[in-house]
């Protein structure tokens, strides 16, 4: 007998548990939820960047040859035309001599052989009256001719050796310049890689030769970030931001872009290629003591929209577009749709939405949606798995009200 009411006492309680879980699963998938509300939006590009001078000269070697005297340190303020090094002058020096005196030579040839040629056109001319006098014969009138034609001859002759020698001394005299090396602009002397003594070399086959020096304008500022292609369509020149930078803490500094990169710059990040381009933003208030290479992140500012209806960014779910019977996919057909689980009473309903600016926490609803009201905010793991007339239960605890 108990064995009996054991048996039935077992199959009473699986039916009580049965009926438990049956009526959990009535109250529906637990989800938070959100009201649909008015914000004011402020959408922005956040990317790294190094600190820069916006006017900034890295001066390389024009001339081969061994530094023999360096007039500054890194940190020296120069001013536009200072001397900042000399490489070794003598070969440059030598050949500017020996051209010079060549010059020298050639105009004082060139000199001898005018003379020459007034003398002989003073000749032609008492020749030629003579000759017209029938004092000469004609032999000796050809005779003083053809003298005055060798004459002019080697003064064109001559003309051209000093033009040919000036112009080789004029190439001597740029390779010699190019033994000093001045400042460009005023500024601050950011790089020194050079050490008196050392050897500095010339670039080849296209390929600049090793930067010497570098000469910084710090008075204007800028960060050179590297902004996701992924974001770049948003930035213009002329945008606000916000500027901060790791040497100087809990401060922010404004800035204005003035520059927005047309070419990708490749790198390779975890094996795969990552695509970036450069974005220049002026810092409008630097400080004092700043100094190029330091770390910077800025926050581009490329929209507003105040008074947006809005809703959470977790809200939104992107589902793969379900065909009616019959129809297709054409080529250049959208596959997925992007909307949000709107709750009518204990169900959900998708809605398909247009979604325009994004902020931080939220993102704009154009159309699909009413102020005030509810939609799906959580969990993403309970949004991915709800289709069209779930039964839902709101936990009131978590949901959300915008």
């Amino acid at each position: 007998m108990n064995k009996k009411l054991l048996i039935f006492g077992g199959i009473g309680l699986v039916v009580l548990i049965g009926v438990g879980l049956a009526f959990r699963k009535d109250d529906g998938m637990a989800i938070t939820t959100s009201k649909v509300g008015r914000e004011n939006l402020v959408s922005k590009v956040s990317a790294n960047g190094k600190i820069q001078a916006v006017r900034k000269a890295d001066l390389s070697a024009l001339y081969s040859g061994q530094v023999t005297r360096l007039a500054v340190n890194e940190g020296d303020v120069v001013k536009k035309g200072q001397f900042l090094l000399e490489i070794d002058p003598s070969r440059t020096k030598a050949a500017v001599d020996g051209y010079g005196a060549a010059r020298q030579a050639a105009m004082a040839d060139l000199d001898s052989s005018k003379s020459r040629y007034e003398q002989a056109r003073s000749d032609f001319r008492r020749a030629e009256s003579n000759w017209n006098a029938g004092i000469i014969s004609e032999a000796e009138f050809e005779n003083y001719k053809t003298a005055l034609a060798t004459a002019e001859s080697s003064v064109q002759s001559l003309t051209k050796r000093v033009e040919q020698a000036t112009a080789s001394l004029q190439e001597a005299q740029v390779s010699h310049s190019k033994t000093v090396i001045e400042s460009p602009m005023d500024g601050i002397v950011t790089s020194r890689r050079i050490e008196e003594g050392e050897t500095a070399v010339i670039g080849v086959q296209n390929q600049p030769g090793t930067v010497l020096l570098t000469v910084s304008d710090m008075s204007q500022i800028e960060t050179e970030l590297e902004v996701d292609e992924a974001a770049i369509p948003n930035v213009k020149m002329g945008q606000e931001a916000e500027v901060r930078i790791d040497a100087y803490p809990n401060k922010i500094f404004k800035g204005l872009v003035t520059e927005v990169g047309g070419s990708p710059l490749l790198s390779r990040t975890g094996g795969q290629e990552a695509i970036k381009f450069k974005v220049k933003v002026q810092i409008l208030d630097p400080p004092d003591t700043i100094k190029p290479g330091l770390s910077s992140q800025a926050d581009i500012f490329t929209g507003t929209s105040n008074d947006a209806l809005a809703i959470p960014f977790q809200s939104l779910v992107v589902r793969d577009i379900v065909l009616k019977e019959g129809e297709k996919f054409n080529p250049g057909d959208k596959r997925e749709e992007e909307g949000v689980y709107l709750l009518e009473g204990d169900k959900v309903k998708f809605v398909k939405v247009e979604t325009g600016l994004t902020g931080d926490m939220s993102v704009e609803v154009i159309s699909g949606l009413n102020e005030g009201d509810t939609v799906a905010s959580g969990p993403l793991r309970t949004l991915r798995e709800l289709k069209d007339g779930t039964k839902v239960k709101a936990d009131a605890k978590k949901s959300g009200k915008k």
